[in-house]
């Protein structure tokens, strides 16, 4: 229990009273259990509330860059945390030349340091996108992986990009080509965050899932055992048909979200992208560390309505939560979900962050002190009339503001 445990020093006198230990012991488990927080999620207490919010970036108001989108955030071994964007300089449009933006805080999210353009694309026609950022906890690496030419517009090849970060975000390694390892296979991370495997199986282990062309979409992936030293492709689940055009209600995975379940597990949350089955989201599990994703293993969650887009996902204190606009056809009303028991069911209750546009969404915590197992930090487009007018951050109190 660590130090979220606390002790009470309550007397009683066992004399000629049977059973009064047993008793004694069971109040004292019950006061204890109720000052743990994934305890209390198990117990009804967990109730999320919208802590504190800002703006972390506005389109439209900095020098060359025309918007900002594709929100990722991140904590650091060191207990910061990193956001990141895509500075997209022209337009809005997917297509186009691009920065990664950062900001950072050492504060958790109190105050942000200004913004960094740690990569520039310069004017490649096609441009970067945005990608997964992975923390290696054994190391104290952070780790962005990116894609250039994901759209093959005016481009041949695409290659998969990778910068580390060993000073805690402060400064990046220049980009390092994953192409001789990978291929030129079109691969986009995420958008999101990878994992580190903390549990057995492949326990250590970096773990980053992203998608392909929308003509050879489906999950893809990337695995490295040595700390990221080097890369290689693990388990897929690929579109139907694989490699060719696709039409409304095709079998097509896309931007996905990964997460270590409590029993070492895997389950990555996909979006739908031509809505088959359902307006709602995938599933699959993998039980060998993403080494596989058996198609028996995939579900569809119909609780998780969805129009198509990038959605968060977190496990806290072994609360699976997840956030996205809560609406069948349209990017609005950013909600909070969460499930007890790793995402089989969810509870009728949710947050609803922004009734209004918003779009791609993503979670992380900190895990340093009693007061970091309070609290989730969200980031997400959010606008007024456009979703793409700014990307805001969100301090989520788990319980309250207790």
């Amino acid at each position: 229990m660590g130090s979220c445990y606390r002790h009470y020093n309550i007397k009683y006198s066992w004399q000629n009273r049977p059973g009064t230990p047993i008793l004694a012991m069971v109040l004292i488990a019950v006061l204890s259990w109720k000052l743990i927080p994934g305890a209390s999620a198990a117990l009804g207490q967990l109730k999320p509330l919208i802590f504190e919010e800002q703006l972390l970036w506005v389109s439209g108001t900095v020098g060359s860059v025309s918007t900002y989108r594709i929100p990722l955030i991140s904590f650091t071994p060191k207990g910061s945390l990193l956001a990141f964007s895509e500075a997209r300089k022209g337009s809005s449009s997917d297509v186009g030349a691009k920065f990664i933006a950062q900001r950072r805080s050492t504060d958790k999210g109190v105050t942000w340091g200004p913004t960094s353009f740690i990569v520039d694309d310069g004017m490649v026609a096609d441009g970067l996108n945005l990608g997964s950022v992975v923390v290696d906890e054994e190391t104290g690496s952070v780790f962005l992986i990116y894609s250039l030419c994901a759209h093959y517009y005016h481009c041949n090849v695409s290659s998969t990009f990778l910068i580390e970060s060993i000073d805690d975000g402060l400064t990046w390694s220049r980009p390092r080509n994953l192409s001789k390892e990978l291929g030129t296979k079109m691969f986009a991370p995420g958008p999101g965050y990878g994992i580190q495997k903390r549990l057995p199986p492949k326990q250590g282990r970096l773990i980053v899932c992203g998608h392909g062309t929308l003509e050879g979409d489906g999950v893809f992936c990337l695995l490295s055992d040595d700390h990221g030293g080097s890369w290689r492709y693990g388990g897929s689940l690929k579109s139907i048909p694989y490699n060719q055009p696709k039409k409304a209600s095709d079998f097509n995975p896309d931007e996905c979200q990964a997460v270590e379940l409590p029993d070492g597990s895997v389950v990555i949350n996909v979006r739908n992208q031509y809505f088959y089955h359902c307006n709602c989201r995938m599933v699959i599990h993998s039980n060998d560390g993403c080494d596989t994703l058996p198609l028996e293993n995939l579900r569809f969650d119909e609780t998780l309505i969805d129009p198509a887009v990038a959605a968060g996902a977190l496990l806290k204190n072994k609360v699976l939560f997840f956030s996205n606009p809560a609406d069948l056809h349209k990017r609005v009303k950013l909600t909070l979900r969460w499930s007890l028991n790793s995402g089989s069911s969810w509870e009728q209750e949710t947050v609803e962050v922004w009734p209004g546009p918003s779009g791609y969404s993503s979670m992380t915590s900190l895990n340093g002190s009693v007061e970091d197992e309070k609290y989730i930090f969200l980031v997400y487009e959010k606008g007024h009339q456009e979703l793409t007018e700014t990307i805001s951050f969100v301090k989520i109190h788990l319980y309250g503001g207790l």
